[in-house]
């Protein structure tokens, strides 16, 4: 059996028993309550000096960081980054599901150093471990505004995250930092601060929608691979949006629909810079511009496309 058809049966499998769960504080930080109540579990996880952490806040361009990185260990090969969905491919570190679905921790035990591991968790609730052993660890910040539209519009159609209400409330909810994983606000200011003295490679979703093969080189050094001037063409090309929407490997269609209902919002829904202006009002728009200011006034972070 594929590992496709595996992760994907298992999960089915569990459907009766997958549900919204609530979220549950660890630190202060909402997890969902089946992460909360394994936290323990996941803080102990001791990784090799060699995996690769990619970490992101939900919705800001964590399965692309993950497709390039599969393809630039891979020399560009296609067909190697089609062995098994990203989750299988790219263990997701702190998820737990009920049996049979396997967990992040048991899907990396299963396998080799070195490994490139998702991780959503704000930066003091990563297990000490990676930076202990002084892991590389890639982090994506993607503009407040439109990630909150992104990820309002997966939490419509992910089944085991709360129920995310009408969008005024969201608003809300976003900005007081009560989503899963927590605040925006702090996640990106947490992984900021320590870029430098973790050895954290801090990318920026804009930078990679303006120049992808610019991102990808610097992700490519970062690494220490080195793959031609061809290879990267065919990796911005095999990351773009287009291209990995359709990539049954990459775009989540593994997830059957007691989990992730499609009809509300694909997983990979537009992939753009500015649809913020689509859906915020300009009450909204003036609210969330003053909380914004506020909220990170002590930190000088170069996001673009604000306004």
């Amino acid at each position: 059996m594929s590992e496709e058809l595996s992760y994907s049966d298992s999960i089915k499998k569990a459907s009766a028993l997958l549900t919204r769960f609530p979220l549950i504080p660890v630190r202060g930080v909402p997890l969902m309550s089946h992460i909360a109540e394994n936290f323990d579990s996941i803080w102990a996880f001791r990784p090799d000096p060699s995996d690769l952490l990619i970490a992101t806040y939900p919705k800001a361009g964590t399965t692309w960081t993950q497709e390039i990185v599969d393809l630039l260990l891979h020399n560009g090969d296609a067909d190697a980054c089609k062995r098994a969905p990203t989750p299988v491919r790219s263990p997701f570190l702190e998820i737990y599901g009920p049996p049979p679905i396997p967990s992040g921790l048991d899907l990396l035990k299963t396998m080799d150093p070195p490994r490139f591991i998702k991780t959503h968790l704000p930066f003091q609730l990563v297990p000490p471990g990676f930076w202990e052993n002084k892991c590389k660890t890639i982090y994506v910040a993607r503009n407040a505004r439109d990630n909150l539209v992104s990820y309002y519009f997966f939490d419509c159609m992910n089944m085991t995250q709360p129920e995310p209400g009408p969008w005024p409330e969201y608003v809300q909810k976003f900005m007081r930092g009560e989503l899963s994983w927590g605040s925006w606000y702090d996640h990106v200011k947490g992984y900021w601060r320590e870029k430098d003295n973790k050895n954290i490679l801090y990318l920026f979703y804009e930078d990679m929608k303006e120049n992808p093969r610019r991102e990808v080189e610097r992700i490519m050094r970062y690494l220490d691979v080195s793959v031609s001037d061809e290879v990267i063409s065919k990796i911005v090309e095999l990351t773009s949006f287009e291209k990995m929407k359709d990539n049954p490997m990459a775009n989540y269609s593994c997830i059957p629909a007691p989990v992730f209902d499609h009809s509300k919002s694909s997983f990979m829904r537009k992939g753009k810079v500015g649809d913020w202006k689509n859906h915020f009002t300009p009450q909204q728009q003036k609210m969330f511009e003053d909380d914004y200011k506020e909220q990170m006034k002590d930190v000088d972070i170069p996001f673009r496309n604000l306004i």
